[in-house]
């Protein structure tokens, strides 16, 4: 099932397109990064989604339905952390819970929620006005997943978090998938999305230029991953006819292999094994999302025909 799907998606202000044909699927159960910079249109985007900022042409469905005209059925089966979200000063962070189990019409207990989210008893009573800016972030995470929504929209959902937090946030975002929920995650933070999501769609200055795995993004842009082998003597052994291997150099004791293909790795290794190549150590370093992201952005290192433009990121994305 696809669970958001947007056809020709676009908003302008005035003489500005912050979002431009935007074409999008996200399926059931995945977890959906999206990946830009601040002023990408990330948020905007998501605005379109729920219905708080009409477009200025384009549709688009969630959960099979239209995003304006079943609005509020919709907003009953999905779960909203925005960014900048607002909350009461005065009440207890146990009464938002409260608020949010009497909302969705639904039977969770607020503490266990509140515990799932790492707000402890004495955090559930006081006065929101008192909360941190994390404990603040963590309260609006609880109150997102109650009810067990179909869609769970996280909008710079680590914003404020410690690195605790944040992995319990990334763990509580596992628990929802695996439980059947589509999270559709949107951050600029790219190891955060990296850790966490099963495909990638990157938006630049409103357009969406990429839409994959991870991995399937660094094969675009060549970004492998480097095989380095601390051997005892020179290496006269020959891989660049391995698929997969882009290069070859030695030096110092280190044989560097960069490689297209993981899998390629175990091939090099077996063949310096067989020919009695003596190897202290083996590690391997992937190309972060940062050096994708960097490459997509710039354009510098990717092919112009591997580039998606606006009208055919959906067929890119399925």
């Amino acid at each position: 099932m696809t669970v958001i799907q947007t056809d020709g998606l676009t908003k302008r202000f005035d003489d500005a397109v912050v979002v431009d044909s935007l074409n999008l699927d996200v399926t059931e159960g995945e977890v959906f990064g999206f990946l830009g910079p601040n002023g990408a249109g990330k948020s905007t985007t998501i605005n379109m989604l729920l219905d708080y900022v009409r477009p200025t042409a384009g549709t688009a469905t969630v959960l099979g339905m239209d995003v304006h005209e079943e609005s509020e059925a919709l907003r009953e089966r999905i779960g909203v952390l925005p960014e900048g979200f607002g909350l009461y000063e005065r009440l207890s962070g146990r009464r938002h819970l409260e608020f949010a189990v009497d909302w969705k019409d639904d039977d969770d207990d607020p503490d266990a929620v509140l515990n799932r989210v790492g707000l402890a008893e004495g955090d559930a009573a006081r006065a929101v006005g008192d909360y941190s800016k994390g404990m603040r972030q963590r309260l609006a995470l609880g109150m997102a997943v109650v009810g067990n929504p179909d869609l769970l929209v996280l909008d710079e959902p680590s914003s404020g978090l410690d690195p605790h937090g944040i992995r319990e946030m990334r763990e509580l975002v596992r628990e929802e998938a695996e439980s059947g929920t589509t999270v559709f995650f949107s951050s600029h933070l790219l190891g955060q999305v990296e850790a966490i999501c099963d495909r990638v769609g990157i938006l630049y200055e409103g357009e969406l230029v990429a839409v994959d795995t991870v991995e399937g993004l660094r094969k675009t842009v060549g970004a492998g991953s480097e095989l380095r082998l601390h051997v005892t003597d020179d290496v006269d052994v020959d891989v660049h006819d391995i698929e997969g291997v882009d290069s070859v150099r030695s030096a110092d004791g280190i044989f560097r292999v960069k490689c297209s293909d993981s899998h390629s790795k175990a091939t090099v290794v077996t063949r310096l094994t067989n020919a009695g190549v003596g190897i202290l150590d083996v590690t391997s370093e992937e190309a972060s999302l940062e050096d994708v992201f960097a490459a997509y952005t710039t354009g510098d290192s990717v092919p112009e025909a591997q580039r998606i433009e606006p009208a055919t990121a959906t067929e890119a994305s399925t």
